[in-house]
């Protein structure tokens, strides 16, 4: 009878144990998405039919609605008197599914329309806490930038406070984002970005990706064209483990209001950007230039 080294059967058996719980692991992950896909479609379809009953049970006490016109209503708003949603039941919409631990992040398109739906895990389930719609392109792109060459807020300095460690950390990484935003400085704002990151604005024609945002970068360095990004008013940020959900209000050195959307994850110990939806108040009064 042949023989086989201690060692070997170890390592052989270890080898099985590693593959048996990765695809445990991978078996979890998968059995997971579609359950955030149905309570998704759930909410959908129950908005659809103007259930208040059912909505009202799948939003999250901070929810908030901003539509595709930037006007953003808490919970009770919405309650009170359901909003049309920009994409209906979502007949024919792509779905984009992303899951990042106790926060789950469902992306839906129909041509220049999308809707950025983010879920936190309360103990009771899935719960909404943001509904943000994006018309793409209902302004003017503005590739070339801002026109401003400084950045104090937020490069500098923010009109918020962070309450926990997450939330400085997060400032720290935006700023350095948007410090490398100014300085039209591609190897510095990538660092601060996941691989996956998408943006998508009124001012866009389409999601940008990460390579989307380098090129545009790079472009702006070679025409030395102020890129300063339009300034905090208020944040808000939901801390949820590795994953922190942050709204925003931006006021751009001209033009009108900004309500932004981002998604924050913590990737090899370092706070990156995930997403990103900026859509624009279109019934605020527009700043002078």
């Amino acid at each position: 009878m042949k023989r086989y080294p201690l060692t070997a059967i170890a390592l052989a058996l270890g080898g099985m144990l590693g593959g048996i719980l990765a695809f445990l692991s991978l078996d979890s992950v998968a059995a997971d998405e579609p359950s955030l896909l149905q309570i998704d479609n759930d909410f959908v379809q129950a908005v659809a039919k103007h259930d208040k009953v059912t909505v009202g049970r799948l939003l999250d006490t901070d929810f908030t609605w901003t539509d595709a016109d930037g006007k953003t209503q808490a919970r009770a708003e919405v309650l009170k008197s359901l909003p049309t949603p920009a994409l209906g039941n979502e007949t024919g919409a792509q779905l984009k599914p992303r899951t990042y631990g106790q926060v789950g992040a469902v992306m839906s398109g129909r041509d220049k329309v999308h809707v950025l739906r983010i879920w936190i895990k309360r103990p009771a389930g899935w719960r909404l806490i943001v509904h943000h719609e994006v018309a793409l392109g209902q302004q003017a792109a503005t590739a070339a930038g801002s026109g401003v060459n400084d950045c104090r807020n937020p490069c500098k300095t923010v009109p918020f406070k962070p309450k926990t460690e997450a939330e400085q950390a997060i400032i720290a990484s935006w700023q350095a984002l948007e410090t490398g935003v100014t300085n039209h400085d591609a190897s510095a704002w990538s660092p601060h970005v996941a691989e996956e990151f998408v943006m998508l604005g009124s001012s866009n024609d389409h999601p940008l990706s990460k390579a989307d945002r380098i090129a545009t970068l790079n472009l702006q360095k070679q025409t030395g064209h102020g890129s300063a990004p339009a300034p905090l008013v208020s944040a808000q940020m939901f801390d949820f483990g590795d994953a922190v959900v942050m709204t925003c209000l931006h006021q751009p050195y001209s033009g009108k209001p900004v309500h932004v959307s981002r998604l924050w994850i913590k990737r090899d110990g370092h706070w990156v950007m995930s997403i990103s939806y900026q859509t624009t108040i279109q019934a605020a009064p527009a700043k002078a230039s």
